[in-house]
């Protein structure tokens, strides 16, 4: 069974959307799609002593772009998140183990696309600091055609998908019954129960980015986001 997912790219995202990559044999980034301001794709949180707060790119784009045209200011927002990752986490158990990581991507490369850097930092995560084999591709190699879910609809034919898992907000928008119709099996992903670990700065938010459970879990962090159910309702398995 080929399951995908398909899912615009995130800035360092929370770890809910790494376990929906690790459910899935490929995963596509559909960002050849409209960027929307204000949202997950330039920004996300961290944790303070004054609670969480946004960590954020200051992305002077329209919501006019796709997300794949989004270019990224040539500023010190870098360093900035940098320092903040610093500042915020340098006394967690781990931090030292992801500096080396967090040195190269804010002071030694040079980013000018969104997607370029919000994709290399999921994909570098999931297989270097997760293990996940899932396969990676982008929704524009595949030139699908409609709009809203007759494209997704196309895009998944178009993989040979066999079952679709999608986020749980998806229930607004998705007739389940297209999917029915089109033979593609549709499981909306569940993002509750996670375990909490030691953080700082109770109480405890599940809503930040993935390098709080890292700094704070290191090679333990598999197990907060997906090993905590052992192999029963396993999408993967």
């Amino acid at each position: 069974m080929n399951k995908v997912a398909v899912l615009q790219s995130n800035y360092i995202p929370w770890k809910g959307y790494f376990d929906l990559i690790h459910d899935v044999d490929l995963f596509i980034f559909y960002d050849d799609v409209q960027y929307t301001k204000n949202d997950w794709r330039n920004r996300n949180k961290v944790k303070s002593e004054k609670g969480s707060q946004w960590l954020t790119i200051p992305v002077s784009a329209s919501s006019e772009l796709l997300i794949c045209d989004v270019l990224l200011p040539q500023s010190s927002w870098a360093v900035k998140h940098f320092r903040t990752f610093t500042a915020l986490y340098s006394k967690a158990p781990y931090f030292k183990d992801y500096k080396p990581f967090l040195e190269y991507v804010y002071m030694e490369r040079n980013w000018t696309s969104l997607s370029e850097l919000n994709q290399f930092l999921i994909k570098y995560i999931s297989k270097n600091f997760l293990a996940i084999n899932t396969e990676f591709k982008l929704s524009s190699e595949f030139q699908s055609e409609g709009k809203k879910l007759d494209r997704l609809l196309d895009l998944l034919n178009k993989v040979k998908a066999d079952l679709y898992v999608s986020g749980p907000s998806a229930k607004d928008y998705i007739d389940d019954s297209r999917f029915e119709s089109e033979g593609i099996k549709l499981i909306y992903k569940d993002y509750k129960n996670y375990p909490e670990y030691p953080q700082f700065h109770p109480p405890f938010d599940h809503f930040v980015t993935i390098f709080d459970l890292l700094f704070h879990t290191g090679a333990d962090a598999p197990h907060y986001i997906w090993g905590w159910r052992g192999n029963e309702n396993s999408i993967k398995d």
